[in-house]
């Protein structure tokens, strides 16, 4: 089994408030699933996917910082920049440079694998609220993407020339990080992932709809699920560079039909560390499995990601799995779909719970021993 922790933004704590668990579920060992072959071709896909976004992000920014030469779109980004977290960069521009960030706004999607429609997904915001005072006294700004994870950060300024910055420590001088919408991808790519599992053969539910409306759609049914009541994100250490988490979740298990299913549930409101999350949100719906056993991954939306390659490599791990007539948790076959080299940024493993059982209650802690909050079943 690959290391679990080459990379993560966000480790899952458990909340200050906790419950026994009454039932831990299961306890079978879970069998290492043969990934499927990675052909050159698909090495080289996802090779130009990260490359593809990651170039036009920084021809974004260079574009951007060019354009600061303008005293009227200097002041506008500044006064935008200043008075809200993320800057619809797309829809603030116009002219030429309108047109080039329009563009990379498809270019993006496209290499995602989202439709064309999804919208623009260029953001801009401040590096850092400790940038605030010197860009409110007037300091130039320089313009940077947000396509760094540990390495140095490359920065323009309005003259087209490239700063080296420390990823580890925020600049004096304010920065112009340009990064992805990552609630309208992941929203927008989670559809992707539900669509083309079902076209694989892997019986896939919608995602999760926001948490009030889940709640009473539950209520409604009269169906058993199991809530997250509480949780949180442990200090992620991220570069000062990378913006808010963007969490989702695959919850898998056998359908009644005796197939493996995954189900993604997304999980917008999990976007800062330090905060306590009580969404009670369903985690899992019960009526759509077999076993009263279901295991989840938790991931995170990082950019890069293609969500029908996703799709792909899930599906052709998960399609191998057969039923038995027992619970067999499916974990270690989800993380070994994902290719080796999409662990060192994309899309990053977060935290996963081996066989949850309908009966669950209190916090269940995952693999990396972090843990959830688990609401009464209903």
């Amino acid at each position: 089994m690959r290391p679990r922790h080459l990379r993560r933004r966000g480790a899952l704590a458990a909340a200050a408030t906790t419950l026994a668990v009454l039932c831990a579920g299961q306890t079978l060992a879970a069998p290492r699933a043969a990934a499927a072959p990675v052909s050159t071709a698909d090495q080289e896909v996802r090779t130009s996917t990260a490359s593809e976004v990651h170039a036009t992000q920084d021809t974004a920014a260079r574009a951007i910082a060019a354009a600061l030469t303008d005293p009227a779109w200097r002041q506008r980004v500044r006064q935008a920049a200043l008075t809200s977290d993320e800057v619809a960069v797309t829809a603030l521009a116009d002219g030429d440079l309108r047109t080039t960030l329009a563009a990379a706004d498809r270019r993006i999607a496209a290499a995602k694998g989202l439709a064309p429609d999804v919208g623009p997904l260029l953001r801009l915001r401040l590096g850092d609220p400790s940038m605030r005072g010197a860009l409110t006294a007037g300091t130039q700004p320089w313009v940077a993407a947000a396509t760094s994870d540990d390495g140095p950060v490359t920065a323009y300024d309005s003259r087209g020339r490239t700063h080296t910055l420390d990823a580890r420590e925020a600049p004096a001088r304010p920065v112009y990080v340009v990064d992805i919408d990552g609630s309208r991808a992941l929203a927008a790519g989670l559809d992707v992932l539900h669509e083309e599992l079902a076209l694989r053969g892997v019986r896939s539910a919608d995602p999760a709809p926001e948490p009030e409306r889940a709640r009473a759609s539950a209520a409604a049914a009269g169906f058993w699920t199991t809530r997250v009541t509480a949780v949180s994100l442990s200090d992620d250490q991220e570069p000062w560079i990378k913006g808010d988490a963007e969490i989702y979740t695959l919850v898998t298990g056998f359908g009644h039909d005796g197939k493996v299913r995954v189900d993604p549930v997304d999980m917008p409101y999990l976007d800062n560390d330090g905060t306590v999350y009580r969404p009670q949100q369903i985690l899992v719906n019960w009526s759509s499995y077999k076993y009263d056993l279901a295991d989840a991954v938790m991931m995170e939306e990082d950019g890069a990601t293609n969500y029908r390659d996703l799709a792909k490599a899930i599906a052709a791990v998960l399609l191998t799995v057969t039923d038995q007539g027992a619970y067999v948790p499916l974990v270690n076959a989800v993380l070994d779909a994902i290719p080796d080299d999409w662990w060192t940024d994309d899309p990053d493993y977060v935290d996963s719970w081996y066989t949850l059982a309908r009966t669950d209650n209190g916090t269940r802690h995952g693999a990396p021993h972090t843990g959830v909050n688990l609401g009464h079943p209903q």
